[in-house]
């Protein structure tokens, strides 16, 4: 879109580039991120790109999630209850205006429930968190509304913490490219290519975050983005290159994505159970991180990080074992598994840095096994081809590099996405892991963390779809004007109202 966006909402067009760069006091907070977000369309800000900006700066849901604790708090909603099998009762706040100065009720909840989950929109939100289900969505009252699902949910409220509550008067059949909504911040300007500038929304509802004004701006090489902040042209630098974890103005933090080779078991050689656990042997977990990921990250067993519900304590990564992992190869190929066919090993260019170097690391490791091994490295449209199904056809055996986050805190969104037979980011699976998916997704409290943690054990002993590499972290660049501490979740929602100046102490 050319030239620059403005909203209704009277709310004042932030500076320039340079109109607020040199202002001593701080009062515009610049963020460099690694590319203009595709949309800031709020039913796809559970996408990495668009919630790093929107969720609960520009808009909020019902219900948000400590990314610390993993506890539930009320946000827009006051409170929740189960009244029935299948039903819950949310009751809203009062008091809330959007930033054209509209009312929040419960009439506005209802119609972005039922716009993000039930409409021809396809939004991210309703494929990642919500599946194929519809919601049966009734605002009882301004300040009440209920909440039936196909089935019984019993993290029905964790759902609705990615679905962020727009007016009513939202289009419900287009996307919107500048969203309004009851946050912090309001959105004041968007000139295309450029930077995304957002203004303090004063008739806010919560605490007023320091900085009157935000701007983002990006810049998709690492070293540029550090250098912005040695140079003080701005306070916030996102996926820093390991090569800056010494600075002071760096600081690395978990960011719940994991890596992992994805094994397309339909393919011989890959559809060779011992093909895949020797693959599993064959990784060096430990020298990939230490010698190209800076040592910034933890070898992984599994696709859930460390405070996620299911994530399994017991489960250790695997050690590589070479001798193991050849005689596994050596066993399948004497009983005619064609192991000497081309494995077509695919990443995606910048997806992490090291990216490439770890690629041919793996290349590597997979060869001297005994495999053949080639690596292609892919654009993000061609990546997604071989992530997501429909699956290319006819392209033989692929090895898939993949980095999964879980920003839910919950191994439902993983394993209804990752592990089911028929899952979107699936190529094979279980009758039986499929049933007990189901059967976990139905349950509650420690029964749901101890079938969810038994269900991705028996995966590593009995499928071994993947190859786990590591939990990764991420690296941020902060000025030492600000203060700042990221979370688990900062690499996709970054809460503005949680940055203050160092002098205040706030924070």
């Amino acid at each position: 879109m050319a030239g620059t966006v403005l909203l209704s909402s009277g709310c004042a067009v932030a500076g320039s580039a340079a109109g607020d760069a040199g202002r001593a006091d701080g009062r515009t907070l610049r963020v460099v991120l690694t590319q203009e977000p595709p949309t800031l369309e709020p039913c796809e800000a559970s996408l990495t790109g668009t919630g790093v900006v929107v969720r609960s700066n520009i808009t909020e849901p019902l219900v948000e999630r400590d990314p610390d604790s993993g506890e539930l708090h009320p946000l827009l909603a006051t409170g929740w209850k189960q009244t029935g099998d299948r039903t819950w009762t949310f009751d809203t706040r009062s008091g809330v205006t959007f930033q054209n100065g509209e009312p929040f009720t419960a009439q506005d909840a209802a119609f972005s429930i039922d716009r993000a989950v039930n409409s021809d929109l396809a939004c991210n939100v309703e494929g990642y968190v919500f599946g194929d289900e519809d919601l049966e969505v009734k605002a009882e009252s301004d300040t009440r509304l209920t909440v039936t699902t196909e089935r019984p949910d019993p993290i029905l409220p964790l759902r609705l913490s990615f679905v962020e509550i727009v007016p009513r008067t939202t289009d419900p059949d287009s996307k919107v490219r500048v969203p309004i909504g009851t946050g912090p911040y309001a959105v004041s300007s968007w000139q295309a290519g450029a930077a995304i500038d957002l203004s303090r929304y004063d008739d806010y509802w919560g605490d007023a975050p320091d900085f009157p004004r935000a701007r983002y701006v990006w810049r998709s090489d690492a070293s540029v983005r550090a250098a912005m902040i040695d140079k003080d042209e701005a306070e916030i630098a996102v996926a820093l290159d390991p090569v800056e974890a010494g600075k002071d103005t760096t600081v690395a933090y978990p960011n719940n994505e994991t890596t992992a080779l994805r094994l397309d078991g339909r393919e011989a050689p890959l559809d060779d159970l011992r093909v895949r656990r020797a693959v599993d042997l064959a990784v060096d977990r430990e020298g990939i991180i230490d010698a190209l990921l800076g040592g910034l990250a933890e070898p992984a067993g599994q696709l859930v990080p460390p405070g996620v519900v299911g994530h399994d304590e017991g489960i250790e990564p695997v050690r590589q074992n070479v001798a193991e992992a050849k005689a596994l190869i050596e066993e399948a190929g004497a009983d005619g598994v064609p192991v000497g066919r081309q494995i077509t090993l695919v990443a995606r260019n910048g997806m992490f840095s090291g990216v490439s170097e770890t690629a041919e690391a793996l290349q590597y490791q997979m060869q001297r096994i005994g495999l053949n091994v080639k690596v292609r490295m892919a654009d993000t449209a061609t990546q997604l081809q071989y992530q997501l199904r429909p699956l290319p056809e006819n392209v033989g055996p692929i090895a898939l590099l993949i980095m999964h986050g879980n920003q839910a805190g919950d191994a439902a969104f993983t394993t209804s996405q990752y592990l089911l037979s028929d899952g979107p980011q699936s190529t094979f699976g279980t009758e039986e892991l499929d049933r007990r998916i189901d059967d976990a997704g139905a349950l509650s409290g420690e029964q749901r963390q101890t079938a969810f943690a038994n269900l991705l054990a028996d995966q590593n002993r009995t499928v071994v779809q993947y190859a786990h590499l590591a939990h990764m972290s991420g690296l941020l660049g902060l000025s030492p004007s600000i203060r700042y501490e990221p979370n688990s979740a900062t690499g996709d929602e970054m809460r503005l109202a949680e940055v203050g100046p160092a002098k205040a102490g706030r924070h």
